[in-house]
């Protein structure tokens, strides 16, 4: 996906073209789902600014220990455990657990930081089709080593998401442990914004979550049990020699978790949200991914080109949107990646549905 080098002044183009029009830019790219990053914060939200070493030499600070036991009990988990990322937290966890002589399930969308950090385990990797629970039960019936299946609870780029309740049923058949990363449900889904998991009363062998989407800061955590925590602490290499983050980052990212969890009518609105404008832009006769669902809307247009002018008509008319190209997404499937807001007022639904309709009409 080939992107403007100057992100800041894209925004800044399209940000004067609503000026001009006399309309509000909408953000129709960004994770900030429930617009808690836009919010300012006060000084007494802080902390001290570096933590000035790795966690291991000297690094960590009660800020982080106050936000990984919040971040625990927000999920259900026994404890987690903070990357500076988490692409940081997938790469070391993946890495980590895959030792030679397991097997690491992925499924074929899996983020990129998933890939990666199998790519450096030592163990066997096998790569299945999107969503595709047979694929993994034939790969799980006969095997007798560790065996690690690997999911995202919400896909980033089609919206969609696995049947958690039959892929836990899956894992537990054949004593296959389950890894969720719940990057983009977090905030959005469940009770108090507790994901997917905690929606359909799943609980995984290891949850990833994401700190940089709906919770409004940057980071990210892998929760489990204590002996997950210990062993990470030890031996995933992204955080061992990391910096650790910030503790002003980590008590202002414990403030911003506490308001996605009392947001429950932020996310009434997003879902509100989210559904009439999948249904405007599905009676328009645009071409939707099948199955998606919540605030992720992928309008797949087909050539790069097409995208490319899509977006480009949605710039002029002060809407910020991607186009989003191979090798993010598959040849064939380049599409206008839109992230709806519960911050979107109803009226500003139905421009971005007639701007989209209109630009894939024209392109």
């Amino acid at each position: 996906m080939l992107r403007d080098p100057d992100d800041g002044a894209m925004r800044a183009r399209v940000a004067a073209n609503a000026a001009q029009l006399g309309l509000r830019l909408l953000d129709a790219t960004s994770n900030d789902y429930l617009g808690l990053a836009q919010r300012s914060v006060s000084r007494e939200t802080l902390g001290k600014a570096g933590a000035a070493a790795s966690r291991l030499i000297h690094g960590t600070t009660d800020e982080h220990l106050r936000l990984e036991t919040a971040l625990a009990a927000w999920v259900g988990a026994e404890t987690a455990l903070l990357f500076s990322s988490t692409y940081s937290a997938n790469l070391g966890l993946i890495a980590a657990l895959g030792i030679q002589g397991s097997l690491v399930i992925s499924d074929a969308f899996n983020h990129a930081s998933l890939i990666d950090g199998a790519r450096l385990a030592k163990a066997e990797v096998a790569v299945v089709p999107h969503l595709d629970l047979e694929a993994i039960r034939l790969l799980l019936r006969n095997r007798q080593s560790p065996c690690w299946v690997v999911t995202e609870s919400y896909f980033s780029m089609d919206g969609d998401g696995p049947d958690l309740g039959a892929l836990r049923s899956l894992c537990d058949s054949y004593g296959a442990c389950l890894i969720v990363d719940e990057a983009h449900a977090l905030g959005v889904f469940g009770p108090a914004g507790a994901g997917r998991c905690a929606q359909v009363g799943v609980r995984p062998d290891v949850l990833v979550g994401a700190l940089g989407k709906a919770v409004g800061t940057h980071g990210g955590f892998v929760a489990g049990p204590k002996l997950l925590r210990d062993y990470l602490w030890n031996r995933a290499r992204s955080f061992v020699f990391s910096t650790a983050p910030s503790p002003a980052h980590a008590a202002l990212t414990e403030h911003q978790l506490r308001l996605a969890q009392q947001a429950d009518a932020l996310r009434a609105k997003l879902d509100s949200n989210a559904a009439h404008l999948r249904a405007r832009l599905t009676q328009a006769g645009l071409k939707l991914i099948q199955g998606s669902f919540g605030p992720i809307i992928s309008v797949v247009v087909g050539e790069n080109a097409r995208a490319i002018a899509v977006a480009d008509r949605l710039h002029r008319v002060g809407i910020l949107a991607q186009a989003i190209r191979p090798p993010t997404v598959p040849e064939g499937t380049a599409r206008l990646r839109l992230t709806v807001k519960a911050t979107f007022a109803d009226d500003e639904i139905d421009r971005l549905a007639d701007a989209v309709e209109d630009a894939c009409r024209a392109s």
